[in-house]
């Protein structure tokens, strides 16, 4: 706050000499109002740096302007310069403590550079001085951010007592109770708001998925169809619509929900199982409409096979060079199966064999390998000798 006060008086040290010229009477009452006005008329055009440059010939070093400082500190917030807004509105607060509306812009800012405890804080003190159901709404964000639930959620009921119908904040109080699996009290909560306004389309759903969660699947079911019947078409209430008639028997109502939800958002692997579920219930034949869905499910599940291949590749550099050969080769084994292209694998499965005297089975993979790699390699030339090796220990066994 100190520097900001420094620069503002260091500004008006220098520029009042600079504009003086264009502003003669700017020391005057009615220059003073001028200036005023001009940089009112810049601010609310959104010219807010020329609209500072205005104000900032008002500013004495002998006398605080609070109308000017004010004028000053909106500017910087409509630019977004929230450092140096919050600076001055400290500053006017500091001057004018019984000023609520500074505090409640040093509470705005606090919350916009995401210092939510400091922005609780500021909430809190305001609130002690006024009731207004915004400021306690904003203040129970701050703790929500700041992952103080129980104190959001009793900011949040302090919001709705002043201001029963705010379906945002039902939401955002919900939320907090969903998560704690509180799902008697979300019922208790959207039936109060509901009471009050029985078709409102951001508490309805709510008050189905509580009913859902709470294994309620015919209450759910009614809330999720009267929401749809309102002419909410989104994903989520034809999925839960779907998943309550499946849970509810009626598998062929279930699909069709399902299959709307699928239509429009295809990236849940889980919804293309519960379909393939479905319709298997409904005893669909299985290669026509069950296993499409089954493979859908498991595309999106699928993981990248080259990347499991080099994971695989690194267990089994790490059990070879413990001679835990069984282990590397098990490795080696499932890294060439992901990525047919590392046939190195089967070179060295050969090798981990060979370390253990099993040498038909070394033979095999040395063979194997020839038929893969480069003729004239390195690799190559080396499970040729090998081979000879190996053929020369199997005909001394015999």
């Amino acid at each position: 706050m100190r520097r900001i006060l420094c620069l503002l008086i260091a500004l008006a040290a220098v520029t009042p000499s600079v504009t003086a010229l264009a502003q003669p009477a700017a020391d005057s009452s009615a220059g003073r109002q001028a200036v005023l006005a001009e940089a009112r008329h810049l601010k609310s055009l959104y010219k807010t740096d020329e609209a500072i440059e205005k104000l900032s010939a008002l500013v004495r070093p002998e006398s605080f302007d609070e109308e000017v400082f004010a004028e000053l500190a909106d500017c910087h917030f409509i630019s977004s310069d929230y450092e140096t807004a919050a600076g001055t509105y400290q500053m006017l607060s500091l001057q004018n403590p019984g000023n609520l509306f500074y505090s409640i812009r040093l509470m705005q800012l606090a919350f916009r550079m995401k210092a939510y405890p400091q922005c609780a804080e500021l909430g809190r003190e305001v609130l002690a001085r006024d009731s207004i159901p915004a400021i306690a709404a904003l203040t129970g964000d701050a703790y929500n951010l700041a992952g103080i639930a129980d104190s959001a959620k009793v900011c949040y009921r302090q919001a709705l007592a002043l201001k029963p119908h705010n379906d945002v904040v039902v939401s955002k109080l919900a939320n907090i109770m969903l998560s704690e699996k509180d799902y008697d009290g979300v019922l208790e909560l959207s039936s109060d708001y509901l009471s009050l306004d029985p078709e409102n389309m951001t508490v309805l759903p709510i008050h189905g998925l509580a009913y859902y969660l709470k294994a309620e699947y015919d209450s759910s079911l009614t809330v999720f169809l009267k929401v749809e019947e309102l002419g909410d078409d989104s994903y989520p209430i034809h999925y839960y619509t779907g998943q309550s008639y499946w849970k509810t028997r009626v598998p062929y109502r279930a699909e069709r929900e399902l299959e709307r939800a699928w239509a429009i958002d295809s990236s849940d692997a889980n919804l293309a199982w519960a379909i393939a579920a479905v319709k298997s219930e409904m005893m669909r034949p299985f290669e026509e409409h069950v296993k499409p869905w089954l493979e859908k499910a498991e595309a999106m599940i699928r993981p990248d096979s080259s990347l499991v291949s080099r994971i695989h590749q690194q267990y089994g550099t790490g059990y070879y060079a413990m001679e835990q050969f069984d282990k590397a080769i098990s490795h080696y084994q499932q890294a060439y199966s992901y990525d047919p292209a590392y046939i190195q694998a089967i070179s060295t499965i050969a090798y981990c064999y060979e370390r253990q005297k099993k040498y038909k089975l070394a033979l095999e993979y040395y063979e194997r390998y020839l038929t893969l790699a480069r003729p004239g390699s390195r690799g190559y030339e080396f499970a040729k000798k090998s081979i000879e090796y190996i053929k020369g220990e199997l005909f001394m066994e015999q």
